[in-house]
């Protein structure tokens, strides 16, 4: 954003605001970029923001299938050992060779071959489920096909999280430049004014020296030396309340920029002077839509609780999972014992569509429709009134920036009117022709116009940076 603008600093009204050497010095764009670096408000923002990120990836991921490695290795107590039995085969070998009563032999080669295998083998395969020790290795591999709708529209809503912390970190990184710049454009108010008081100061003392020569010389009466001497009590009093003014200012000032407090820190730098011209913001709603950052959150929310809705509404609907995989077992008696593994022998390879979808479940979709319903018209109504308070806030800062205008105006008036009333009250004091109350009175007159002067271009300061921040143009 381009602004173009003039400066008004301490040297405008003739004075300077002294340096401390080899004191740390800042200047306004220099406390601005440390505090963005070190604001806690823009660190979390930017954890925020991270976290955004990862869960656009998370919401990627969940499209991808899912691998899993399981193992397991079981010790059954109270078992005997197994042992594998050919005790069919055997007895079928047995009598091969011997007849019945008809001639007939008792078995033939297909119940040695075949039969007898067949009930050892299912007699061997059931004993094994007896085994003391059982291990198994198993990979499942698992693809959603369809997930009520909830994998994509989690992406969009992901996406459009991250879109909205991108815009609180603008956000942040505006508030803290504002809240650095109108705290830095008070402590430049409070070095000018301790600068005034101390010029101030120098010419009361000039006319307390004065009345002290008076009174020796029975020109001026004791009562002349207490009016000023009073006054100069009361104006060291003001100085030391600025000066502990400026002291808070300067710690708040380095507090919002992060960084600790320190007693040999200055900051530099100038207020801007409306007098040398300004561009007035666009305070056109169409425009301050798009740029106000809240209503920007406000509207991504919107997006992410009505796709919401839809993720809710899903609940209707049915899941279809793609399931695989493969699992090795070994069953012994020993948990040393281990089989080689065999593709046709001990591998279980597997595939299933699984197909879920909720019937009842006590109402519990439908109310979370209804809640998520409501949830999105709360955002809307909560922009709805965020847009109406802009106009009415945009209004107000304004109007704040044609008084402070005003303002400036009159307290410009004011010192060219004091200043004139001490320069004639002075010199007619020193030829007598006025009295030292009013003297004292013109003194503290150009020390408040002064002050005023000051107080109102840090008024305009502020009040068109608010004007900037309500317009969304900061």
């Amino acid at each position: 954003m381009s602004r173009h603008f003039g400066t008004i600093s301490a040297l405008a009204l003739c004075i300077a605001v002294p340096q401390l050497a080899g004191a740390t010095t800042y200047t306004r764009e220099e406390a601005v970029n440390i505090a963005l670096e070190k604001s806690s408000e823009v660190k979390t923002a930017e954890e925020e923001l991270v976290s955004a990120n990862s869960q656009v990836d998370a919401g990627y991921g969940n499209a991808l299938p899912s691998i899993d490695l399981d193992a397991t290795v079981t010790r059954i107590f109270g078992l005997d050992d197994v042992t594998t039995s050919t005790k069919i085969t055997d007895a079928a070998n047995g009598m091969i060779n011997e007849v019945d009563d008809n001639g007939n032999p008792q078995a033939n080669t297909f119940d040695t071959q075949v039969v007898g295998p067949a009930f050892d083998g299912l007699s061997n395969m059931m004993a094994k489920q007896g085994y003391r020790w059982q291990s198994s290795v198993g990979i499942t591999a698992t693809q959603i096909l369809y997930a009520q709708g909830k994998v994509g529209t989690g992406i969009e809503i992901a996406k459009t999280y991250k879109h909205l912390k991108e815009v609180n970190l603008d956000n942040a990184k505006s508030n803290v430049r504002y809240n650095v710049e109108n705290a830095f454009d008070q402590l430049i108010y409070l070095d000018s004014a301790v600068v005034i008081l101390y010029e101030s100061k120098n010419m009361l003392q000039e006319n307390l020296n004065f009345v002290e020569q008076s009174l020796k010389s029975g020109m001026a009466t004791e009562l002349d030396l207490i009016r000023v001497q009073l006054s100069m009590d009361q104006l060291n009093s003001k100085i030391n309340s600025t000066e502990k003014s400026r002291v808070l200012a300067r710690n708040a000032l380095l507090n919002t920029m992060g960084l600790d407090w320190e007693t040999e820190v200055q900051f530099k730098g100038d207020l801007r002077d409306p007098s040398q011209g300004y561009t007035f913001p666009d305070t056109s709603m169409a425009n301050v839509k798009k740029r106000r950052k809240e209503l920007v959150m406000l509207e991504a929310s919107e997006e992410m609780l009505n796709k919401n809705v839809s993720i809710e509404e899903g609940g209707y609907k049915p899941t279809i999972v793609l399931v695989g995989g493969l699992k090795y077992s070994n069953n012994k008696n020993n948990f040393y014992q281990w089989d080689a593994p065999d593709w046709d022998e001990n591998i279980n390879k597997y595939i299933a569509l699984n197909l879920t979808m909720n019937l009842f479940n006590g109402m519990k979709t439908k109310e979370a429709v209804v809640q998520a319903k409501s949830n999105l018209r709360s955002t809307q109504i909560q922009k709805e009134t965020a847009e109406r308070g802009f106009r009415v806030q945009i209004e107000s800062c304004a109007q704040s920036l044609d008084d402070a205008n005003a303002q400036i105006e009159i307290a410009k008036r004011q010192i060219d009117l004091a200043q004139r009333n001490y320069d004639l009250t002075n010199d007619a004091y020193k030829l007598g022709r006025e009295t030292q109350l009013n003297l004292l009175s013109a003194e503290n007159s150009l020390r408040t116009a002064k002050l005023d002067y000051m107080q109102a271009i840090v008024n305009w300061n502020k009040a068109y940076n608010a004007l900037l921040q309500a317009t969304g143009e900061y």
